[in-house]
């Protein structure tokens, strides 16, 4: 447990003001802009669900993972081998791959709601595929630098929907 020093409480209180804010851009970019919105500033900050928070915090989990495997000096694969990937493996790939499609849906209909809801999506994916597949205690070498992979590979494009939101994410939480 980190001691707690005038630095590390200056820190936690600019990182919970920077995930206020983003919490609050993401609930309102979320929704489609021809739809009204109902406002419920309890239901922005949950962890669980639609919202800023869940996702952010499926970033800082992956970065965790991509850390922890780093100074056990594991590394993600260089190329994915598709007979080593399970039916939900090859269902993360396909969201990815529909990434593109989002961002461009979102230009043509000027609804930045298809990136919040794409991103949303693909975090609540990767959550349930993080809860049954194990990454850092795979025992097979290759599916493990695989799905290191794989977590990397969602990291990023989650940053990316969420940058093109104008919100960012942290690194750890």
């Amino acid at each position: 447990m980190r001691r707690r020093t005038p630095r590390n409480e200056a820190r936690d209180v600019t990182l919970h003001f920077a995930l206020y804010n983003k919490t609050l851009k993401y609930f309102i970019l979320k929704v489609d802009p021809r739809k009204t919105m109902l406002f419920d500033p309890r239901e922005s900050i949950d962890f669980n669900g639609n919202t800023g928070p869940f996702i952010q915090y499926t970033h800082a989990r992956i970065k965790s993972v991509l850390r922890k495997a780093a100074e056990r000096g594991i590394v993600p694969a260089s190329e994915l081998h598709s007979s080593a990937l399970s039916t939900e493996e090859v269902g993360l790939i396909k969201m990815l791959a529909d990434y593109p499609g989002a961002v461009a849906q979102a230009g043509a209909t000027f609804s930045p709601s298809v990136i919040a809801n794409y991103a949303y999506e693909l975090a609540k994916a990767y959550n349930s595929y993080y809860h049954d597949f194990p990454i850092l205690r795979e025992a097979d070498a290759q599916k493990q630098t695989m799905r290191l992979t794989l977590s990397e590979t969602v990291a990023r494009v989650i940053a990316s929907a969420m940058a093109l939101l104008g919100i960012g994410v942290p690194q750890r939480m």
